[in-house]
């Protein structure tokens, strides 16, 4: 036996609990939701929540590990946040009968590790503040960004997959999972230069910026060529950037789940520290090499916590669109007026709603109405997505109610 006794009854203790869950019938009639709105023929508007602060939300220890080792300590957090979100706040989330356990996978970095100085307020928050180190000072710099070699570790994997299958056989199926790659070249830039040398470097060193994102691309799809070539791309893809990615058109004919390609996946993208660059240079400087990545995948979300509600005309013209973010720093009616039936509107509430001194659940349902009536005026397939969410002030209860108003308002 790879795991001890009782770290094997306290896991199988909790997913005997999923697995009653997941065979609920409401799972698939959310599936079903997701699907629909996913082709752009919505039932309703779609709600889900994610990057929660969890350091925040135990109640009565309902989160408190009980495992000891490593491995199961891991598959334990994710189990009792799976039955907690379900108990609290379940939104639309689908809950699987199924454990995803990562492939160990090694090799995928450019060749470049971040070094940086961080702030922090919370010692129990991982969201904190960062200090990059610039290392992309000259052009002769960007020799230090490498093709990734992406090697799987068969042993490792192997012993993942047995510890797996010795955990959980007989209540909850064993899915190992590959990778989901995406493509945010500038959220990497920044950590390598800085915002602000990053952003002037648009105008005073244009050409330097070409060469980053001619090299960045190239290494990007070397990246992806590997693990497609390796059937080491993840399968069976149950969310996409904190969205349900259930969908009626993926995979693609011929899908082999043994050996998955990216035109089965959907993929996501963003330029957040774009928010102030103007459409053209978005499109010089972003969208211009990000085609070819898309191109490549079956469906993209596009955009994270940048505004993009001006930039709708660039944005329709990605390959493959399926979905836009709209963030709390959009004009709304401007963001759903350009995207009218074409795309699902996929709204970020603001998560500052629930980090204030006080908790005004009239406010939450304020801005969700607007939302929603903004998106009926326009025809716009919607959902709401909360993410992002730094604090409730170790309230969670706010969260909790968050979650009820959005499903009142949208009919769940």
């Amino acid at each position: 036996m790879l795991v001890i006794k009782k770290d094997r009854n306290i896991l199988r203790d909790l997913a005997g609990q999923v697995a009653e869950i997941a065979a609920l019938p409401v799972q698939q009639e959310t599936i079903g939701l997701w699907k629909a709105l996913n082709s752009l023929k919505p039932v309703r508007p779609m709600v889900t929540i994610d990057q929660i602060p969890w350091h925040e939300m135990d109640v009565d220890g309902e989160l408190s590990l009980q495992t000891e080792g490593d491995f199961c300590r891991g598959l334990e957090t994710n189990l009792r946040r799976t039955l907690y979100g379900w108990k609290h706040m379940p939104v639309d989330m689908v809950v699987e009968p199924v454990v995803s356990i990562p492939k160990l996978i090694g090799g995928t970095d450019f060749g470049i590790k971040t070094i940086e100085e961080r702030a922090v307020i919370d010692a129990n928050n991982d969201v904190v503040s960062h200090h990059y180190t610039d290392q992309l000072e000259a052009e002769e710099d960007l020799q230090k960004i490498q093709n990734p070699k992406v090697v799987l570790d068969v042993e490792a994997t192997a012993q993942a997959e047995e510890m797996g299958h010795e955990i959980f056989d007989g209540i909850l199926a064993l899915r190992m999972q590959g990778i989901f790659p995406m493509f945010a070249l500038w959220d990497q830039i920044i950590e390598w230069r800085s915002p602000e040398k990053a952003l002037s470097d648009l105008v005073c060193r244009p050409e330097l910026i070409h060469q980053l994102m001619s090299r960045l691309t190239a290494v990007h799809l070397s990246l992806l060529d590997q693990l497609e070539r390796q059937g080491l791309l993840g399968g069976e893809q149950p969310t996409i950037h904190c969205t349900g990615a259930f969908s009626e058109e993926l995979p693609a004919p011929d899908y082999d789940p043994t050996s998955p390609r990216a035109k089965d996946l959907w993929t996501c993208g963003m330029a957040q520290i774009f928010s102030s660059v103007s459409p053209a240079m978005h499109q010089e400087f972003e969208l211009a090499y990000a085609k070819e990545w898309y191109s490549r995948f079956g469906l993209v979300y596009y955009g994270c916590c940048e505004p993009l509600h001006k930039k709708i005309d660039i944005v329709r013209r990605i390959p493959h669109l399926r979905k836009i973010s709209m963030s709390a720093w959009v004009d709304q009616e401007e963001g759903a007026e350009q995207i009218g039936p074409d795309f699902v509107f996929s709204r970020k509430p603001n998560p500052a709603l629930l980090a204030g001194d006080t908790w005004s659940p009239e406010l939450v349902e304020q801005d969700l109405r607007r939302t929603l009536e903004c998106c009926r005026r326009h025809g716009c397939p919607v959902e709401l997505i909360l993410k992002d969410i730094s604090t409730v002030r170790y309230q969670p209860q706010r969260l909790w109610e968050w979650a009820g108003i959005a499903m009142r308002l949208v009919g769940g």
